[in-house]
């Protein structure tokens, strides 16, 4: 046995990695109780994964690497193709191209009057990922349940700062949120929706 230490260097191994096995093993079984062992759970599956990645890698490194969201954009779309048609894969490049102007136009609009940065581009990347795997409905809950969650985490973290100043500099993964509220859509998306709706009747 290991004894929790790395085989060559003897360094102690992160709590992480076994969490994330953990939860990678959990997501999987998720979908394929919830979806059983056809396209939709395999694809599932595969959009779990990359999600579940991708949150780790933002909350650790503040960075979406493109290397995970651009093919996970592709595969969304011929996920879309496998299960809809070429309308279906159509569909999901046509909001994989529209759902990221969200992000970018908070973005320049926060460029505009802060002048910096306040949003990386990896953002906008992974919501176009989120879109095309789940069209515009549940991509939408998704960043809302993103932005909230974010936001909260925000105003507890500014809460217990003293400085202003400091709380100003706060930085946030927000792509971690973004996929947080990506698995949650694709397990509860629908009915919430549909719960939702009811009020607009």
């Amino acid at each position: 046995m290991l004894r929790g230490r790395c085989r060559n260097c003897k360094k102690s191994i992160s709590w992480r990695y076994p969490a994330i096995e953990l939860g990678t093993a959990a997501l999987f079984l998720l979908s394929f109780l919830t979806f059983g062992l056809t396209v939709d759970g395999i694809g599932m599956d595969i959009f779990c994964f990359l999600l579940l990645g991708l949150a780790a890698m933002d909350a650790e490194t503040m960075t979406l690497p493109d290397m995970f969201t651009l093919p996970g954009i592709v595969l969304g779309i011929l996920y879309a193709g496998m299960t809809e048609g070429l309308h279906g894969a159509t569909y999901s490049a046509l909001w994989a191209i529209l759902a990221p102007l969200f992000i970018l136009a908070i973005r320049g609009l926060y460029s505009v009057l802060r002048h910096r940065e306040g949003m990386g581009l990896g953002d906008a990347k992974l919501m176009a990922m989120i879109a095309a795997w789940l069209g515009p409905g549940l991509a939408a809950l998704a960043l809302f349940i993103g932005v909230v969650c974010a936001a909260i985490y925000g105003l507890t973290r500014i809460a217990s700062q003293n400085r202003f100043k400091s709380a100003m500099a706060l930085r946030l993964p927000l792509g971690s949120f973004l996929c947080a509220g990506a698995i949650y859509a694709i397990f509860e998306g629908e009915q919430t929706l549909k719960w939702y709706m009811q009020f607009l009747r």
